[in-house]
């Protein structure tokens, strides 16, 4: 994103002194506000990225080959997001194009990434 279009950061005032919240620290607080839509959809990219990461080295050294270990891995992947952005997080889906599009956020870009990782750990396994 450009500078001119990046809003800026969210401030919380504190004694006088805006401090800025981290979209880490919103993430892993439970019903947090998001205010910038762009700032949740990259907080679901990376976490669905840094769960790909996770599973592909699970999957490596379990091994877990197959259609099986693919079909898993995506009903985990998606079902884990899910059960974040809808109970832990609580924002409307609508609000960012409905379920299907938040379930959706980075989805082929973690399979990639998880299959590159299953390929590399059960090949040094």
């Amino acid at each position: 994103m450009s500078h001119a279009k990046r809003k800026e950061e969210p401030a919380v005032s504190n004694g006088g002194v805006k401090v800025k919240v981290s979209p880490w620290s919103k993430a892993l607080r439970g019903d947090s506000s998001w205010e910038d839509k762009d700032e949740f959809l990259d907080v679901i990219y990376w976490m669905r990225q840094i769960l790909a990461i996770v599973l592909g080295v699970i999957w490596g050294i379990v091994p877990l080959k197959g259609f099986v270990g693919i079909a898993i891995f995506c009903l985990l992947n998606a079902g884990i997001l899910y059960l974040y952005f809808s109970s832990f997080q609580r924002v409307d889906e609508e609000e960012y194009g409905g379920t299907w599009e938040l379930t959706k956020e980075g989805f082929m870009t973690s399979f990639a990434l998880f299959l590159v990782c299953v390929v590399i750990f059960y090949i040094l396994q």
